[in-house]
This record gives structure tokens, sequence and C-alpha cells, in this order.
């Protein structure tokens, strides 16, 4: 992220806050910072011009150096269109009214900037904040482009994590099913989701058979098909790639990716889309698709919502504990805070502690919060080596309602939905400012609310200076509680 480092400790005072709920009727107005104040910093550091802008890169080597200016946001005067009208000449009518029928009426940001250049067959990076709406987008496009009822693959989404493909399958199977009162029948498998848990022999029948319209994929899963020459991609219209800055930066999945991009299908057949909240150094970014050829030359970034990278009504705080009494602070702070939902976020194991033999710190949490905790929230499991089925069975808890504690690491931080979610907790710190901003992502999604969320992390103090670090880089204040 090409944000430029301005030091927020520096412009504002500290507050000094004692554990007590921000819902509660009995805690103080200076307790807490109101929201104003945070937002009138914000002003003062950007100009409004800036903020839900579209930066358009051309291909030229001087053009990509030098970017074009930032073609301003539409006046607030002018009345926005809806949904329908934006989408009323691309996408087919019974699935605008289907669109309409589960709650899509009027676009977002995201939506309203990117849906003209999409429909246009522009190649496009989407880079705007999580819950912002990307994924309703590039599935819109995928429909106005895609015949569902065809047996042949039009449209990939690729995934860096089985949670997301299941979130953006749902999602694309709700848009397709048959709208109350509409004519006419849907294919039945016209979406595929290829997300490993050993079905792939199951789907290779399913290919073999009747090839699929949509098919939504993890990279590995993906590579691993084209290469045992399951299916190939030669009638491939459109790719997606989500979460791309964490797909690029795996190490597991980038030499997969480059291989879909370039070797199993062109840039030139294909419309490619890009999605994420976080693209870092999204010129260098840009030049490289242009350059490696994983997209055509006039790509186009649409970049929302730049300055202010979280929800304002997001409040961020920290308390600074000594390493034996972390637990004890999650409880109070869970104690204290009553949370309709929580994800409290712990670090992957080392490979040095596996060796060791030392439990994971999920094993920590969830064992402590089960002896301890007494409140009313179920508290579930969500890390990387659960099998495919718990790690499902966990999902579909969540899903079913009602409040929970999910104990995870950060494979719960990209792409998965968690409407009801009100406080995230920073167990162990994320190792960057783009893992903060993904885990903080997880809150403030429900459309419309005006419910405050919180992400606290619990830090020791030699940890401070990397929060401060992140407060500096993705520009929010960050307020000390005192236990």
């Amino acid at each position: 992220m090409d944000i430029h480092t301005l030091s927020l400790s520096r412009l504002l005072p500290l507050r000094v806050l004692s554990f007590q709920n921000p819902n509660s009727s009995s805690s103080s107005s200076s307790s807490r910072i109101p929201r104003s104040h945070n937002n009138y910093h914000f002003l003062k550091l950007s100009s409004p011009t800036h903020i839900n802008r579209v930066s358009i890169f051309t291909t030229t080597p001087l053009a990509i150096a030098n970017p074009s200016p930032t073609i301003p946001t539409t006046d607030d005067s002018v009345t926005n269109p809806t949904l329908r009208e934006l989408c009323q000449s691309h996408v087919p009518h019974q699935l605008l009214q289907r669109m309409e029928e589960v709650g899509y009426v009027m676009p977002t940001e995201v939506q309203k900037e990117a849906l003209p250049h999409l429909f246009s067959g522009r190649d496009c990076v989407l880079h705007a904040q999580t819950g912002s709406g990307k994924t309703l987008a590039y599935l819109l496009l995928i429909y106005s482009i895609v015949n569902t009822k065809k047996s042949s693959v039009q449209a990939v989404v690729l995934v860096p994590t089985r949670e997301l493909g299941m979130q953006v399958t749902k999602v694309a199977r709700i848009l397709v099913a048959k709208p109350t009162g509409g004519e006419g029948e849907q294919r039945s498998g016209a979406i595929m989701a290829l997300l490993d848990g050993g079905t792939l022999r199951r789907q290779k029948s399913w290919f073999k058979a009747e090839p699929p319209a949509i098919v939504v994929a993890t990279v590995e899963s993906m590579c691993l098909m084209l290469e045992r020459h399951r299916f190939s991609l030669g009638t491939l219209r459109v790719m997606v790639v989500d979460e791309v800055d964490f797909i690029f930066n795996s190490s597991k999945q980038v030499s997969s990716l480059r291989k879909i991009l370039t070797s199993y299908s062109s840039c030139n057949k294909r419309q490619t889309v890009f999605a994420s909240a976080s693209i870092p150094q999204h010129n260098r970014f840009l030049n490289e698709a242009v350059q490696q050829k994983w997209t055509k030359r006039d790509v186009i970034h649409i970049h929302v919502n730049a300055v202010e990278p979280m929800p304002s009504r997001l409040y961020h705080r920290f308390v600074v504990c000594d390493t034996e009494r972390k637990l004890q602070t999650l409880l109070s702070l869970i104690q204290s805070d009553a949370p309709e939902s929580g994800i409290i976020f712990v670090g992957e194991q080392s490979e040095k502690s596996k060796k060791t033999g030392n439990d994971p710190s999920t094993s920590l949490v969830i064992d402590f919060l089960k002896t301890s905790y007494h409140g009313s929230l179920n508290i579930l499991l969500l890390e990387d080596d659960m099998n495919f089925n718990s790690r499902a069975a966990s999902l579909l808890e969540v899903k079913k309602g009602g409040g929970y504690l999910l104990v995870a690491t950060d494979v719960a931080a990209r792409g998965v939905d968690f409407p009801e979610m009100t406080h995230i907790y920073n167990f162990d710190p994320p190792k960057t400012a783009t893992d903060y901003l993904h885990r903080a992502g997880r809150t403030c999604r429900k459309p419309f609310s005006d419910v405050n969320c919180s992400v606290t992390s619990i830090i020791i103090s030699e940890e401070r200076f990397v929060l401060q670090r992140y407060e500096n880089e993705l520009r929010f204040v960050c307020e000390e509680l005192i236990p």
C-alpha cells in the first residue's frame, strides 16, 4: 500500500481507559474517544477528493511510472444509480430480479466505480476495504458473460482458502437461483466448488459428464486438476483471483497461480480481475502484472477508500501485560465487553515449537476458555491444521447464528463473512499491517449498521512499537486500556 507514513501518535494525545463495556449505560462519556474526534483528524490529513477514488494506469512504461491523475468520484448532487440501472443492459433480467429479491438494491462505492469498467471488458484490480462488495461486483461481471446452460468452463474464481471458496460459491448459487415467480430452469451443475477435501475423484467424473460453467477453486486444487489434464481452460472467458496479495505472498500457492495465469490460459483470451483489500506497492504490482502477462496492458486500478482503509465505527484498543497474564487478560476483556460474537486471533505454531512438543496457542486458548469462561457464547475453533470436515463444521456452527467465540489462526482473516461479529481480539499480534487490516475486517461487515465494533490487541511492552507502526501505515488511532 503506497500510503505515506504519518505518525498519528504525535498528533493525537493518548487516551487511557479502564475495562468497561462500551455498550453499558454506566460508561463514562470520557471513557471513549468520540467517533467525530477520529474523523476530524482523518479529514485534516487528506483532501476529501482523495477518498473513494479510481486511479487508472495506462500501459506505456512512462505512464506506469507516473500514473494518471486521480479521477474524482461522482458529485453527491447527482442521483446515485441503483444496481439494476448499472447492470440493466449486461446482466440477465432473471438474475437482476433475484439480486433484488435477496436485498442487493443500491451499489456500494466499489460496485458503483467498478461495474462500468468491468462490463466494458477491461482487466481490473479491485482494491477496497473488506466488506465493501467486491465479491458481488465480480460475480455480476461473471453472470454478464457466461451462459450457465452451456456445459463448458467459462469462468474461474481462484481463492486462497477453502472457507473463502465456500462463501463465494454460496453467494454465486444464491444469485443464480430461480427468483420467486420466475420462469425457466437453471442447470443444476452450473457452479462447481473445487476446494480440496478429498473430493477430486468425484469432481473428475463431474467434469467428464457435464463441465460446469463456473468453477470456484483453491489455487492448488485448480492447478492439480489442470496438471492431470482433467479439463482445460480453452473456453475460459473470465478469471478472478480473490485475495490476490495473500496468494502472491504464499510460497505454497504463488508458483501454482503463475502457471494458471500464464501456462494454462492466456490474458489475451480472457478478462482478468484481481481483488483484495490490500495491494501493497500497487504501482509496482500493476507494472509486474502487465510485464508478466497476467493482465492485458490496459489494466485499470480501482481504489476505493484509499485513505481510511477500515470502517470509521471500528475502535482500536490495546492492553499491555506480561506473557503469563495474557490468558487472564483475554478473559477479563471478554467479560467486560460482552460481545455479541468475537474472534480471538492467535499465531500459527512455528516448526521449532512443534518439534519441541509445545502445545499450539489455539489449544492453550481453547482449553483455558472452556474451563474459565462461564458466559453464554459457544467456543469454536478454526485453524489450518484441522481437516476439511472439521473446518466446515466450525463454519456451519457460525452460520447457524447465536453468539460465539471463534479461536482462529489467520485462515479466518481472509474474505470470510461474519456479519454478526462485534469484537476482534489479537491474542498474538499480527505479523504485518496487512494482516492487521484483514483481521480487523472481519467485523463491521453488517450493512447499514450503526453498532460500534472493536479490535483489541493484547501485547507485551516490547511489541508496542510494532502496533504503532501499524497505526502509522493504516492511519488509525489505538487507545490503551489499563486493567
